[in-house]
């Protein structure tokens, strides 16, 4: 029996991620930040000058790609980089004081998205469906190798 376009699950989370993306770019927007971007000045905002490295593996992205983010985040004037100390291969990430009086803006989108997002849902629901979701992400990193 075939399976119905509605019944693959990574349909509804693709459309999922869609309503989620489209809804968060439309509360950043007013403030030049792509929600990408944003995901970098998150990890930042937790812990500043992170290499481009860990912000690549943290986001799951490739290299060029972070690169690309970061270039932009640069000419916005919301972030640096420096050449590591200790491998002059690397580079890390910092926050400059522009980058961090953002997040006193983002901060409270980003918290009002969490809620907005999770509102009728338990936190039994919500830690069923991290580990579903990581389930699902370890089944395709597994049929890769």
């Amino acid at each position: 029996m075939k399976i119905s376009f509605n019944d693959y699950i990574s349909i509804m989370i693709h459309q999922t991620d869609l309503t989620l993306t489209s809804y968060i770019k439309a509360k950043l927007a007013p403030l030049n930040i792509a929600p990408e971007q944003n995901l970098i000045l998150l990890l930042l905002w937790e812990k500043d000058g992170l290499s481009q490295n860990e912000i690549a593996k943290r986001l799951n992205k490739d290299k060029t790609n972070i690169a690309r983010m970061l270039s932009n985040l640069e000419k916005k004037e919301l972030i640096s980089r420096h050449i590591n100390e200790t491998d002059g291969r690397s580079f890390n990430v910092y926050l400059t004081e522009k980058g961090i009086k953002l997040g006193e803006q983002v901060y409270p989108i980003t918290e009002e998205f969490n809620r907005t997002v999770c509102s009728g849902i338990t936190s039994e629901e919500l830690q069923v469906v991290n580990e579903v979701l990581l389930k699902m992400q370890q089944n395709v990193e597994m049929s890769v190798k």
